[in-house]
């Protein structure tokens, strides 16, 4: 089971727009409408490819009612809460590249939060068991408390099960400090959390807090593999893809946490083809038209590369 926490949830808007200029109007077809946020898309990946998941987030106001409705439509288990603020909304225009717009969500009260924890703790179960993860993913709503992350990491353990955690900023060195098992930020964030212009060097840091596994996204450069001691692992796409790039990144996770659910200690005997699989859904996604699917991963697998460094 893959339990997927989404802090900030949100209804995705996708239009096409093949030739998206600003200052430009432009004639589009209706747009792709439904339930978004990383930790969804993450458990739309996995549910996708046959895996197991249940959607917890928070759900509020018209635009949660179409959320929810969505999760339903497309057969994901969800454990929702129900709070007083409209779930947000985000923009996608895609083209040759693609341009995100974003609204930040607003603030949940102390009783919501409480009640988003306890229904990770009610999923979770006592034990959950070494096959069980919960990734938390993405951003997280203004006023969120600093001590969310590590709540949730501190759940998962004490219930077996593995922390995931893709977030950033002051709630991604909380996730670290809280020792996340894994973690996953781009090279942009984990500069902006840690400072300096070497993105390796700010992972083993991280990693040094954490005690565990950062797998840094360096986007069209792929996935680097680091921990605070002994060699890291770069893995690389056999070519550039051009696409839909708003879910690569939680392709990534999906891989990650489905690779962990088969075998948990794949973290230190099966690292590479880890990041050879979390590669190859990434590219998927950005072939894919939507964010939370992914084409077949397969014929992209021969091209990828891994290096030690």
């Amino acid at each position: 089971m893959i339990l997927t926490f989404t802090a900030n949830p949100a209804l995705d808007v996708t239009y096409s727009v093949p030739t998206f200029r600003l200052g430009s109007s432009h004639r589009v077809d209706p747009p792709q409408v439904r339930a978004g946020g990383k930790g969804v898309n993450v458990a739309r990946v996995l549910h996708e490819q046959g895996r197991t998941t249940c959607v917890i987030a928070p759900a509020g106001g018209g635009p949660g009612v179409r959320f929810r409705t969505d999760l339903d439509a497309a057969g994901l288990r969800h454990h929702l809460v129900e709070v007083a603020a409209d779930t947000r909304t985000t923009l996608a225009l895609v083209g040759e590249d693609t341009t995100n717009i974003n609204e930040s969500g607003a603030p949940l009260s102390p009783a919501e939060w409480a009640a988003l924890s306890g229904a990770v703790a009610a999923e979770l179960g006592a034990p959950a068991g070494p096959g069980v993860v919960l990734v938390c993913s993405g951003s997280t709503p203004p006023h969120t408390p600093l001590d969310l992350f590590p709540g949730l990491v501190e759940a998962a353990h004490a219930a077996g099960a593995t922390a995931i955690v893709d977030t950033s900023g002051p709630h991604l060195l909380a996730a670290a400090d809280a020792g996340a098992d894994v973690l996953k930020p781009n090279d942009e964030e984990i500069l902006a959390a840690l400072g300096g212009t070497d993105p390796i060097v700010a992972a083993r840091r991280l990693a040094a807090r954490s005690g565990g596994l950062v797998l840094l996204s360096m986007g069209p450069d792929g996935l680097a593999a680091v921990r605070d001691d002994g060699p890291c692992l770069h893995a690389r796409p056999g070519r550039r893809l051009r696409g839909n790039t708003t879910g690569a990144g939680d392709a990534a996770v999906a891989a990650t946490a489905a690779a962990i659910a088969a075998d948990p200690d794949v973290l230190t005997t099966g690292l590479d083809e880890l990041l050879r699989q979390a590669v190859a859904w990434s590219g998927a996604a950005v072939l894919a038209p939507l964010a939370g699917s992914i084409t077949d991963p397969t014929p992209l697998l021969p091209g990828i590369s891994i290096t030690e460094f």
